[in-house]
């Protein structure tokens, strides 16, 4: 992209430039939720049509917002900006999970959500946030996980055939 700009329109590249500066400047992380933002509370979490009982935790920006795409959640977030990952040097204290306690901790929150990915990292964030709040009188959820809509058995992976058969649910 950056060849692209350079040699094909530098115009966009100053504009994209410019744009990147003032995010830098305006945006930083809301107060409760650890989203970006450009006020010191979010949008999401100024509303108050959301349920204060609920807190879904996820990884990224980016999983907040396909969350949201679905319009069937309405409780509050938590974004932990990354997921644990030894390996890399990552760790509690770099994926806020200090912050994440104070926020559950708050007396409002009933029930926590932990929407991260099912990958090795995602999955070892999930075990040390759940064992985190395990003293805790929250319910601790975890997203499902399974045979994806509109997907064919045949041309699903077996780990995830396996998984669904797993945690069936009755109908």
């Amino acid at each position: 992209m950056a060849y692209h700009l350079l040699q094909r329109d530098p115009a966009g590249a100053r504009q994209l430039s410019g744009a990147l500066a003032q995010a830098l400047e305006r945006i930083h992380h809301c107060e409760k939720c650890n989203n970006f933002s450009e006020t010191p509370i979010c949008e999401l979490c100024s509303s108050p049509r959301r349920d204060p009982a609920v807190l879904c935790v996820v990884e990224m920006p980016a999983d907040l917002l396909t969350i949201e795409q679905t319009q069937c959640y309405q409780g509050f977030y938590f974004v932990l900006m990354g997921r644990l990952s030894p390996l890399d040097g990552v760790g509690p204290r770099e994926i806020n999970l200090d912050r994440l306690s104070r926020r559950v901790l708050d007396g409002e929150v009933k029930e926590v959500v932990i929407a991260t990915s099912f990958t090795a990292e995602g999955e070892a964030t999930a075990h040390y946030i759940s064992q985190l709040l395990a003293a805790s009188d929250l319910k601790i959820s975890r997203i499902a996980r399974g045979v994806p809509v509109g997907g064919e058995l045949e041309h699903v992976d077996s780990g995830t055939v396996a998984q669904a058969l797993l945690e069936r649910r009755s109908v």
